[in-house]
């Protein structure tokens, strides 16, 4: 199997993705930036085979170069980098607040697209997998600015397929609601939680999107909603 660089995988949906990949034998390359972070990955998978770590800051070009060149025989790109912000309506928002979702959500992907997508070229194809949202289709009142910048990153990901389907580069986002993980949790204790998608579903959506089983697919936004 092919080495997988995961952007971002010591967040919450990261857990999910790692343990996806490696229960299916594959080496994972995944980055971080905040050393308590790592320090709970390391705890998380202590022991695990396939798995190393890169201090990359993916908002910067040579953050995202250095994490392709951490990955041996890379054959896919997840990139899970992104944020959420929600408030105001559309005229009361700051166009920083904008600027700020845009790039927070869109510069790192591009950037590991750049990086990645001419190894991926030489070896003769792999996958890139990135992480729109359900809002991106269905927005909901007081996130302009997160909205806009999902729509931005499923448009990315629609633009990459169209460049590379033809050299055998698979491109495709997943689509979360509501995930289902403490954080979510602690800020909305008074739901259903039995409607949300847990990390480790996700993760396995993720490791068949990186697999050569989803050759047919790309250019897809695949909806990991669950029940919500």
């Amino acid at each position: 199997m092919r080495g997988v660089l995961v952007a971002g995988g010591t967040g919450a949906l990261g857990a999910g993705v790692l343990r996806a990949l490696l229960e299916a034998g594959y080496p994972v390359t995944t980055s971080w930036l905040v050393e308590k972070e790592r320090d709970r990955v390391e705890s998380e998978f202590a022991g695990a085979d396939g798995l190393s770590l890169v201090e990359a800051d993916l908002m910067e070009p040579a953050g995202a170069e250095a994490a392709v060149e951490a990955t041996p025989d890379l054959g896919a790109v997840v990139n899970l980098v992104g944020g959420f912000a929600a408030g105001p309506l559309a005229h009361e928002t700051d166009i920083e607040e904008c600027e700020r979702m845009l790039r927070l959500n869109l510069r790192p992907g591009f950037l590991l697209a750049r990086a990645a997508i001419p190894r991926m070229l030489e070896a003769g194809g792999g996958a890139y997998v990135g992480v729109s949202a359900r809002p991106a289709l269905q927005p909901f009142p007081g996130a302009v600015a997160y909205v806009t910048a999902k729509g931005a990153v499923l448009a990315f990901v629609n633009a990459l397929d169209a460049d590379y389907r033809a050299q055998g580069i698979r491109c495709n986002a997943i689509l979360p609601s509501v995930i289902d993980t403490p954080a979510n949790r602690a800020a909305t204790p008074n739901v259903d939680f039995s409607k949300w998608v847990p990390p480790d579903e996700i993760g396995r959506v993720v490791r068949f999107l990186v697999s050569d089983e989803s050759a047919p697919t790309s250019g897809a936004g695949i909806p990991v909603y669950g029940r919500a």
